[in-house]
């Protein structure tokens, strides 16, 4: 099981096609919140279906930070400067997406990252 848990909606296509994505180069242990005891990792049910978290050793990461923390992890450096970097942009960009996991924009994307 790897340091690095990553609690995501595994019912999304772009969220499930990035954990295959990120973990061809990075060892995680993906935990979809739909099945998961959130209280392990002492979040909610509410929190979780809105944003990805990544929890690791006594550090939590959310939203933005936690894809900009994967994709640094990764060795995607640039990728990740960019999310921190950008600041109210990145966030922004992130909440949009992640309320219009159905759009066409999101489905695209998701489909550039299938497996």
């Amino acid at each position: 099981m790897s340091e690095i848990n990553v609690i995501y909606d595994g019912q999304c296509e772009l969220c499930k096609n990035s954990i295959n994505w990120v973990s061809k180069k990075l060892e995680i242990t993906a935990v979809d919140f739909h099945t998961a005891d959130l209280s392990r990792f002492g979040l909610t049910l509410d929190q979780c279906a809105r944003e990805v978290f990544v929890i690791l050793r006594n550090q939590r990461y959310n939203g933005a930070n936690a894809v900009s923390y994967l994709l640094k992890a990764r060795g995607n450096w640039i990728m990740a400067g960019l999310i921190t970097t950008s600041g109210p942009f990145g966030r922004i960009t992130y909440r949009w997406i992640a309320r219009n996991r159905n759009s066409i924009p999101v489905k695209f994307l998701s489909y550039l990252l299938k497996p």
